[in-house]
């Protein structure tokens, strides 16, 4: 039996591309990307939150715990990462947290169950995915015992990004299967929501 670790879903930073409206709330055919990223990471994880910026109350009718930014602006996903941790005590990150974007609707429904097993597998106590041979950073997994290096990150050096911190600490790579739509597809535009629209148009393949 799969024992299941905590999860929380990027919530915050910026939605200067796809325009004025909160990023998390745009509609993929009448359903927001944080609704549809919710619908298929809940199931996989023990516990879910949601990291957001400080004053973000456009997000509080999910029914989640809020997990503001712990640092007074905005520095990217590695904030938001740190933020969750601060957040859950060891006992509620035992079995490790689960970071995604919240504009990812086409997640798999055995991400969290293939990261661990990878993890597990091979003793390492970060896994993460690569998509067609490019590293997805916000699609990991990672465990308590890096909050004390990520917090020195965050706010000694003042990193933002994911890279930097899965280079400096021992980690797997996952490889996904190349599939379409990508499970690992980010909207940030209006062109690329267009493109999602167009993948969920497409009636079943019949087997």
């Amino acid at each position: 039996m799969l024992i299941k670790p905590a999860g929380v879903i990027l919530a915050g930073g910026q939605s200067s591309r796809m325009g004025a409206e909160a990023k998390p709330l745009v509609l993929l055919q009448g359903k927001s990307l944080l609704s549809r990223v919710i619908s298929r990471l809940q199931p996989q994880v023990d516990q879910l939150l949601l990291s957001c910026e400080p004053g973000e109350s456009v997000l509080s009718g999910y029914g989640l715990p809020l997990v503001e930014d712990a640092v007074e602006r905005f520095r990217g996903p590695l904030t938001g990462l740190y933020s969750a941790l601060r957040y859950l005590d060891d006992t509620q990150c035992s079995n490790g947290l689960m970071l995604c974007p919240c504009d990812a609707p086409f997640i798999p429904d055995d991400l969290v169950e293939r990261l661990m097993s990878a993890a597990g597998s091979r003793n390492q106590p970060i896994a993460v995915v690569s998509y067609q041979g490019v590293l997805q950073p916000t699609f990991s997994l990672w465990q308590n015992c890096h909050l004390a290096a990520i917090e020195k990150a965050v706010l000694n050096r003042g990193q933002g990004g994911l890279k930097h911190m899965l280079y400096a600490l021992p980690h797997v790579v996952v490889e996904w299967p190349t599939t379409e739509p990508s499970p690992f597809y980010n909207i940030n535009t209006p062109k690329e929501l267009s493109t999602a629209n167009a993948w969920l148009s497409q009636p079943p393949i019949k087997r």
